[in-house]
């Protein structure tokens, strides 16, 4: 039996915020990768960076992120299967607040690493438990509108980081993170307003959940390693668009001759632009797959996503070039996305489903944070746009293999409930 309307109301409202947050929280850093690492190091070392070591570290940072994102994943996935989907948001959250805040603070780059690593725990187990807490309240045939809804709470959080970046883009690259600490207000509305669905608190009863290894264990192995293999090759050709973008922005000829500031402005600009541009694609997802399936719908969106990457980069697109590239990236390459939610969860039983669920699509970002590093030597020297677009067009071939997974993905289930 479905949980009433106003806890699948709530569940879905808790969930959002903790995406929209996530949103937040881990693209400011992307937009403020390169001022925040060269203020950083310019005061660790007392004079200013090379710019190439400024464009490693930041990468090294980043791909630490996705290793704690992974890691979060996977811990805070267990965590939920035993203390139940609403208290592990709580705890998600709370941990990812208090850490990019803490980036403030700050004084050296591998400060930067350690914080941003540990709230990168807490976005990686808040996916697992928000999308679980959902799946387990919300009716199924509202799958497709409510799994698009929640990837928009992200994306809405990656615009807001955008305007927060250009608001404060005078400051200290360090202040903005200070934004990141509201979400912890976030936790106290969802410790008492947010019941534990239903289906866990049954399944909870009949005994503790079942090992790590019961992922790969009869029928659920094939669809551990299906999952694993799409949301890896989904991963690091969105994080290595989503993070290399903006700098592909600041290295281009016109931008760079700007001041900081008014360089900073503009990729704000042209990234809440295709953000704007996914939220739309989000939606056309989910309904694609309404129509002709999850299957059919992974395959088309992979397809288009290659044919995009491989247009876009062929060579460094001008400044002119760049605000309809990226736009059409956004749709093609990451408008999948909003298949992720609600598609995941359900094909894993009650108690392994944030296990599942987290490290599924969290493990991803192991080979993103190896693909965040490959790129550096695929573009050789990221210090130029050549650099840039030579490496993101050799990672957008990852969606051949990409097409080849979706051909044999399963459907999830169609009946009153996803237990």
């Amino acid at each position: 039996m479905q949980q009433s309307s106003p806890h699948s109301t709530k569940a879905l409202v808790a969930a959002w915020l903790g995406w929209a947050f996530d949103g937040l929280d881990g693209y400011l850093y992307i937009i403020l990768a390169t001022p925040l690492v060269t203020r950083v190091m310019t005061e660790q070392n007392g004079a200013p960076p090379d710019p190439k070591d400024v464009g490693w570290r930041a990468a090294l940072i980043q791909a630490t992120f996705l290793v704690g994102w992974a890691v979060g994943g996977a811990v805070f996935g267990r965590i939920g299967d035993r203390l139940g989907r609403a208290r592990t948001l709580t705890l998600t959250v709370l941990t990812y607040a208090l850490f990019t805040g803490a980036v403030y603070f700050a004084q050296t780059w591998w400060h930067l690493l350690i914080f941003r690593f540990i709230a990168a725990l807490g976005i990686g187990g808040e996916w697992a438990a928000g999308s679980a807490l959902v799946a387990e309240t919300l009716h199924s045939r509202h799958r497709a509108w409510a799994s698009a809804t929640l990837q928009t709470g992200y994306i809405v959080g990656c615009i807001a980081a955008s305007f927060v970046a250009k608001a404060m883009a005078g400051l200290d690259p360090r202040v903005p993170f200070l934004v990141g600490i509201v979400p912890a207000l976030l936790t106290l509305w969802i410790r008492f307003a947010v019941p534990e669905p239903e289906h866990w608190v049954r399944a909870s009863r009949e005994g503790p959940p079942p090992k790590l290894r019961s992922l790969f264990v009869g029928p659920l192995a094939k669809t551990t390693i299906q999952l694993t293999l799409l949301t890896s090759i989904a991963l690091t050709t969105a994080w290595a668009f989503l993070f290399f973008g903006p700098q592909l922005v600041l290295r281009t000829p016109k931008v760079a001759a700007l001041p900081k500031p008014d360089a900073q402005g503009i990729v704000s600009d042209i990234s809440m632009l295709y953000l704007t541009v996914n939220i739309a694609a989000n939606y056309f997802a989910t309904y694609l797959a309404h129509f002709i399936g999850y299957r059919s719908a992974f395959t088309v969106l992979m397809a288009a996503g290659l044919g995009s990457f491989l247009w876009a980069f062929h060579q460094p697109p001008s400044f002119e070039q760049i605000p309809v590239f990226y736009s059409v990236i956004a749709f093609f390459g990451l408008g999948l996305f909003g298949l992720f939610p609600l598609y995941i969860p359900p094909l894993f039983p009650v108690l392994v489903r944030t296990l599942g669920a987290g490290f599924t699509y969290n493990v991803g970002r192991l080979v993103s944070a190896a693909g965040t590093l490959l790129a550096l030597f695929a573009g050789q020297s990221l210090a130029t746009a050549d650099g840039v677009s030579h490496a993101l067009w050799w990672i957008g071939l990852l969606y051949i293999p990409g097409v080849l997974v979706c051909l044999t993905l399963p459907e999830p289930p169609r009946g009153e409930s996803p237990a």
